[in-house]
């Protein structure tokens, strides 16, 4: 399945130093894992953390499960040393962090060779160079980092998220434009199921393709509302059948429920059947 034809609904921060943790994964029903080799891991550890999950990617068992690992950032002093160890590793992607420029995602692609790579989206600046870092031809994805950013933006949490809109929207508008996949930044209390719920609900209803996640009591949430609803698939199969019998009958449009049915709706329609079959046979999995 093609990284970008896929579902992404659910994408779960593991620390790449924590052989429980990478084990624990296998069997966790999420769309995608990053691998953390910077945050997640004290300074101590880093060196370790490259061979513990060098060693799990090599045992597999992930299945399906999308594999990105995030490393540190090339200006630090295990950035390329993480990099080199990626470039030998079993997984689908690399993350690198703090994406202000296309010379960052040169420099490190210049390491992992056809790697796809994935920007982590954390900085002003980086909101600012959304549009020209989502054109570099190695990049496949986008992750918002909204915890570093609203540091950076000296914003205060609000449940609407207002301070950070302009943020998202700018690296969401960057994303659609290059055909990337695109997910939201974490939700942090995730004792929290209803806060989650809304945060993800917004998300999925600005455009995002799913939402990391920080721990597992979150995946199901995300998953829920990242996929197509019931009403949803049901909508969608009727707006195609009554559409097809528009055609049919030589005119352009339909009408389902009171509402006109265009070509573009049919489209949406499409993709939305497309990405429930896609649910279906990762869950079959």
């Amino acid at each position: 399945m093609d990284m970008r034809n896929r579902p992404y609904r659910s994408v779960l921060y593991i620390p790449g130093s924590k052989s429980r943790a990478l084990d624990k994964a296998r069997s966790l029903p999420v769309d995608a894992i990053i691998f953390d080799l910077e945050d997640a891991v004290a300074v101590d550890e880093k060196a370790n953390a490259r061979a513990t999950l060098g060693h799990a990617l090599t045992e597999g068992g992930f299945g399906a499960r999308v594999k990105i690992v995030r490393i540190n950032g090339l200006d630090t002093e295990w950035g390329r040393a993480d990099a080199q160890a990626v470039a030998q590793m079993d997984c689908d992607a690399v993350l690198l962090p703090k994406v202000e420029t296309t010379a960052q995602l040169d420099a490190v692609s210049s390491i992992t060779g056809d790697l796809p790579i994935w920007a982590m989206m954390e900085t002003p600046r980086g909101m600012l160079n959304a549009a020209e870092v989502a054109e570099h031809p190695k990049l496949a994805g986008m992750v918002m980092g909204t915890n570093d950013l609203g540091k950076e933006l000296q914003a205060r949490f609000r449940p609407d998220r207002l301070p950070m809109l302009t943020s998202l929207s700018l690296c969401l508008l960057a994303a659609k434009a290059a055909g990337l996949v695109i997910v939201d930044g974490v939700y942090n209390a995730f004792k929290d199921d209803d806060g989650l719920k809304a945060e993800c609900i917004q998300g999925r209803d600005m455009g995002f393709d799913g939402k990391t996640l920080i721990h597992p009591a979150q995946v199901e949430i995300a998953n829920t509302a990242f996929a197509p609803a019931p009403e949803e698939i049901d909508l969608a199969r009727r707006q195609i059948d009554a559409f097809e019998q528009a055609q049919a009958a030589g005119q352009g449009v339909a009408v389902v429920d009171g509402r006109i049915v265009e070509n573009l709706h049919v489209a949406t329609a499409r993709e939305i059947l497309a990405k429930s079959k896609a649910i279906e046979t990762i869950n079959a999995g």
